[in-house]
């Protein structure tokens, strides 16, 4: 019998948020040149306000990041607008979170550390 997968979905990501119109999320505009994945840790450039995949070794905003994306987003060739962000009191699994595939195990901490200032906890789970 073929084993049968399935894509991450929002279930295995997010495992509490706080339920009052939304709170937790934001819809923001993901910029050009991206395509993202549900789970992904994402920053804001400073100049034009669009998220952008963190990057730890960036000097134009997306070195802080701002939230985790709640579905995938294909801003491949032009800006989406309509992209769902977690940015605030939430908790995530752990391992349904997709980090920059370069970043260090220092960079990882300080980002967990400021995703947990926004209130976005980052929990190992089953």
């Amino acid at each position: 019998m073929n084993a049968i997968s399935e894509s991450p979905n929002l279930g295995d990501l997010l495992k509490y948020e706080e339920d009052c119109l939304n709170y937790s999320r934001e819809v923001a505009t993901v910029a050009a040149g991206q395509n993202l994945l549900l789970g992904a840790v994402v920053a804001r450039e400073t100049l034009t306000g669009k998220l952008k995949a963190l990057d730890p070794a960036a000097t134009d905003g997306t070195e802080i990041p701002v939230g985790i994306l709640l579905g995938n987003v294909d801003a491949s060739l032009i800006d989406v607008g309509d992209a769902l962000l977690l940015n605030r009191h939430a908790v995530v699994a752990s391992n349904a979170v997709i980090w920059p595939v370069e970043i260090s195990l220092a960079q990882k901490a300080a980002a967990t550390a400021s995703l947990a200032a926004l209130g976005i906890l980052i929990r190992q789970s089953a």
